[in-house]
């Protein structure tokens, strides 16, 4: 039985939503960010990504910083590019990338339903990039960039999506990446209906945003050390919610440095005894579960995993965890990918074009491939209270920052 709750939206004036709205703080590096920003004093980059304002080796974790960030907000607001809606409510999200598109539930997820299992999470977080967004939070008693999460499938929260977009959007734009975003504000007579229909929904799940969601949670519970007020808006997160259905999983693909001082027989003689190998021509994706691409020495090859290889469990059966455990491993000596400098990571939507460019400007040796994980994969690890090995899913598009604010 989840919690959603409509709110009362801090949001861009219509003429400045797509001034204002920008990925995600995470995406970039330092130097990314303060270039991203240039030249664009209302995206909302500037407050999620507050150093940006400060010379290069200034502190971006320092007080300074989010005071910053709680300034330019306010500014904002002062200026009349944000204003407060006046009604409780919920919203629809809209995103169109490729000629696809997805439509998520804007509203508030509970920090209770996190904090007993029913928001499912299926990746750790790091302290310290949860004490970045703590600090954020808190310092603007704001929430400012969205939680993904998702849910199975349901009819009932779906008609409701489809008779509110037939209604003209509040927002319409396409963003600098040639993602179209729309955004309307669902009619008040469905607040009850959407209410009840999460209600009914026994779990949901983050599909992506786990630092933001445990920092919005820890937020939480700080205040309730000092407040006992269980209506107050900091029980309750910023989240988009979409329909498993809507979803749409990229590969996250695997480049290594090195060849850990072995030719290029040796490495393909250590494949062959857990899968089947066959050179081809270069593919753009990979199609079928269990087999991945490897990019080595100028030859593309098909590595399909041999059955006996394939274990019955949720996660040792999962394409990230097979290419571990069989090739990162005990060929290339890679035991921990999230510690080790000699693997990196490229997200799917930059395809096989960049694991090849890579290669070639000698900035790795060889590259893998992957086939997506899928929501059901997603929500089998999630429901039985495991965990994903790191970097196993890419989520396209982003959801903005900045176009829904829950203050708290």
């Amino acid at each position: 039985m989840a919690i959603v709750k409509s709110f009362k939206c801090v949001r861009p004036v219509e003429d400045m939503a797509e001034q204002v709205a920008s990925l995600p703080y995470d995406v970039y590096d330092r130097k990314e960010a303060k270039a991203a920003v240039a030249g664009k004093p209302y995206a909302f980059l500037n407050i999620d990504r507050p150093e940006t304002a400060f010379e290069d080796d200034f502190d971006m974790y320092s007080k300074e910083a989010y005071k910053h960030a709680r300034d330019l907000y306010n500014e904002f607001k002062d200026k009349g590019i944000y204003e407060e809606d006046v009604c409780d409510s919920y919203y629809l999200y809209e995103l169109t990338m490729n000629g696809r598109s997805q439509t998520g539930i804007v509203g508030l997820a509970s920090v209770d339903d996190y904090l007993n299992n029913i928001i499912k999470k299926h990746e750790n977080t790091r302290e310290e990039k949860e004490i970045d967004r703590i600090n954020h939070v808190d310092t603007l008693d704001a929430q400012t960039g969205p939680i993904f999460l998702a849910y199975k499938a349901n009819d009932t929260l779906q008609k409701i999506i489809s008779q509110n977009t037939l209604n003209v959007p509040l927002y319409d734009f396409v963003s600098e990446d040639d993602v179209r975003h729309r955004v309307w504000k669902v009619e008040k007579e469905y607040n009850k209906q959407i209410a009840e229909c999460f209600e009914n929904i026994s779990a949901l799940y983050i599909a992506d945003g786990h630092h933001r969601a445990a920092s919005a949670v820890k937020v939480a519970l700080k205040r309730r050390q000092k407040y006992d007020d269980k209506n107050a808006e900091y029980n309750y997160f910023l989240s988009v919610i979409f329909d498993e259905r809507q979803l749409h999983i990229l590969p996250y693909n695997r480049i290594v440095l090195d060849l850990n001082l072995k030719s290029e027989d040796e490495i393909l003689g250590s494949i062959e005894k857990a899968f089947d190998i066959k050179e081809c021509p270069m593919q753009r994706e990979i199609t079928n579960r269990h087999e991945f691409g490897m990019l080595l020495k100028d030859k593309f090859y098909i590595l399909k995993a041999k059955k006996e290889i394939i274990a019955d469990d949720t996660i040792k059966s999962l394409d990230v965890s097979i290419l571990q455990d069989f090739v990162l491993e005990p060929i290339f000596d890679i035991k921990d990918p999230r510690t080790d400098n000699r693997i990196k990571f490229a997200g799917g939507i930059r395809g096989v074009e960049f694991l090849e460019s890579e290669l070639k400007c000698g900035r790795g040796e060889v590259a893998f491939l992957m086939h997506p994980t899928s929501m059901t994969e997603l929500f089998a690890v999630a429901d039985e209270n495991k965990l994903m090995p790191p970097k196993s899913t890419w989520f396209e598009p982003k959801l903005r920052s900045g176009i829904f604010i829950h203050e708290i």
